[in-house]
């Protein structure tokens, strides 16, 4: 078998291959409509950055699964981790109990995630769980009711992210009441959270501000250098919470640990998931002390912790440290300019925009108005091409690759995107 992270993508025949498309079969038998699938990807194994389906295709993976995987797909030291941590404890409920993988890696969160007062960390499963927890957390600190976020947020799909967020009327369809008190700003706009101050969220109310440093689902839209400061300044000045969604931006993915350092913002309450772990289920917040003041039986996890995902999160972090961050930021400077190279020339090509490998490339019509068709058509082209890429926004493409990208990789992604590109161009103009 030929070694997977040394192999450039290549597809064998038309997609899916025999093998995935029974597996598409069963699929559709027994699993959830609700699923998005973007493509006809059955995945049989994962090395670094390469995936391999069930027929022997094999992709170059710019989604990192949905930028979780940030050292890459079964990196050996988290591996390596995992298998150990097994054998010697799977599962002890931290809720109830103690356990050294737990403690290690609430101390390394206290000591990386931004600001330099003690901290405490709860942990979740999942960036939703976070999220919620975050919310209970802001509103029982600080005795406040109301809660502000952002429109096109995304926070997680159950009850309070859910209503936290603000990013397509699919997310909510169906599903009222929501969780009651959450007001809407816009993003990078400090003005409309002062005009919700004025009409319906006074600041005496208002618990906590939920922000994503870099919006994700919303489109990779990066705010203005004053927005994340000018947001800490109005909460200090109102005695507000500022809650940091860095669930997808976090781990190294925009060149720092987190995102919201790069404008030098101390959040009250940081939300973690997706990187953290490297694909394990994991998620926590991590609070000022003085913040996470709940009492015991306030809010607990059975799975939250996991030895086995801390243990896997421990060897994560220590790589992200010593090299991906670094990489991420070399990295996505080759792919932004490379980026920016295609879309010379191109109408279609409204923007390219990010920090590190959290990159998106914005798709538009003749008028300039969003072409989610027009992006969608390039996703699927890029996929026949042996290229795995997402959506976010109205009609954005998403780069969130493993941060152990090469510059070859980058290259290869390039070349890839340039054919897909010139595919749908060319079926265009021949009405296809």
């Amino acid at each position: 078998m030929v070694a997977l992270h040394r192999d450039e993508p290549r597809i064998l025949g038309p997609l899916p291959g025999p093998k995935s498309a029974a597996w598409l079969e069963r699929d559709d038998r027994v699993m959830s409509p609700s699923y998005t699938r973007t493509y006809p990807l059955v995945v049989r194994r994962a090395k670094g950055a390469m995936i391999e389906d069930m027929d022997g295709n094999r992709f170059l993976d710019f989604t990192a699964g949905i930028a979780v995987t940030n050292v890459g797909h079964s990196h050996p030291k988290v591996v390596e981790a995992i298998v150990r941590q097994s054998k010697r404890l799977i599962h002890m409920s931290g809720t109830d109990f103690y356990y050294a993988p737990q403690i290690k890696l609430a101390e390394k969160l206290a000591a990386i995630a931004p600001g330099t007062g003690p901290k405490r960390v709860f942990y979740t499963n999942s960036g939703a769980e976070s999220i919620e927890a975050a919310l209970k957390l802001s509103r029982k600190h600080s005795g406040r009711p109301r809660v502000i976020a952002f429109l096109r947020a995304f926070h997680g799909r159950t009850y309070g992210a859910m209503s936290l967020s603000a990013s397509k009327p699919l997310h909510r369809q169906g599903f009222a009441p929501l969780v009651a008190d959450i007001h809407h700003a816009v993003y990078n706009d400090l003005e409309s959270v002062r005009r919700l101050f004025k009409t319906v969220c006074s600041p005496e109310e208002t618990a906590a501000i939920f922000v994503e440093p870099i919006q994700g689902e919303g489109g990779y839209i990066v705010p203005d250098d004053d927005f994340l400061p000018g947001l800490r300044k109005i909460c200090d000045e109102h005695g507000i919470l500022l809650v940091v969604d860095e669930i997808q931006a976090g781990f190294g993915r925009t060149g720092t640990m987190f995102a919201c350092e790069q404008w030098g913002v101390e959040p009250d309450i940081l939300c973690l998931a997706k990187g953290i772990a490297n694909g394990l289920p994991l998620g926590a917040i991590v609070a000022r002390a003085d913040v996470m003041d709940w009492p015991p039986g306030s809010h607990a996890s059975t799975f939250g912790g996991n030895p086995v995902a801390c243990a896997a999160a421990l060897a994560s972090i220590d790589l992200i440290e010593a090299k991906y961050a670094r990489n991420a930021v070399v990295r996505g400077g080759q792919l932004v300019a490379g980026l920016q190279e295609l879309a010379v020339g191109d109408p279609h090509v409204r923007e390219v925009r990010g920090r590190g490998l959290m990159i998106g490339m914005e798709i538009q019509d003749e008028e300039g108005l969003p072409a989610p068709e027009l992006r969608d058509r390039i996703i699927d082209a890029a996929f026949h091409h042996g290229l795995l890429l997402l959506p976010c926004g109205p009609s954005t493409l998403r780069f969130c690759p493993p941060l152990c990208l090469t510059e070859r990789q980058v290259e290869i992604g390039l070349k890839l995107l340039g054919a897909a590109m010139v595919d749908v161009r060319t079926a265009d103009k021949a009405g296809v």
